[in-house]
């Protein structure tokens, strides 16, 4: 497990290699990364979900005998 001094070690490090003027923008374009990515989970489920719903009517109308056939 990562302890407090490792973590305030990687806070340094990125303060040195990013400086504090750009983290505010890091963060902000990963957080809009993270919503694009969550947004693409729910359609991807959604689209999952639909031709499940779909199923059961299609094939109760398949089901059924035609009656020209009798």
């Amino acid at each position: 497990m990562i302890g407090a001094p490792e973590i305030i070690f990687i806070v340094l490090i990125v303060l040195l290699l990013f400086g504090g003027k750009k983290i505010p923008e890091l963060m902000k374009g990963m957080g809009k990364g993270v919503k694009m990515f969550k947004q693409g989970m729910n359609e991807m489920e959604e689209e999952v979900k639909r031709p499940l719903k779909d199923q059961p009517s299609q094939q109760s109308t398949e089901q059924q005998p035609n009656q020209d056939e009798k």
